[in-house]
C-alpha cells in the first residue's frame, strides 16, 4: 500500500475538524493535565503524517 497525498483541501479540512473537537473538549470538560495531553497528543497524531508526507513532496521537486 503506497503513501497517502494530502491536498491542501484534505489538510484545511482535518485542521477544521481537529479545531472543532479540540474546542468540544476544552468546553465540556475541565482544563487539566489530561486534557492538555490528550490535545496535544492528537495533534501529533493528526499533523506529523500531514508534515512528513508535504515535506516528502517538496523534497521530491
Amino acid at each position: 500500500m503506497g503513501k497517502r497525498k494530502f491536498s491542501t483541501f484534505n489538510i484545511i479540512c482535518l485542521t477544521l475538524l481537529w479545531v472543532m473537537l479540540c474546542y468540544l473538549v476544552i468546553t465540556k470538560s475541565e482544563l487539566n493535565f489530561m486534557t492538555i495531553f490528550a490535545i496535544v497528543a492528537s495533534g501529533i497524531i493528526v499533523f506529523v503524517p500531514i508534515y512528513k508526507s508535504k515535506k516528502r513532496e517538496n523534497d521530491g521537486r
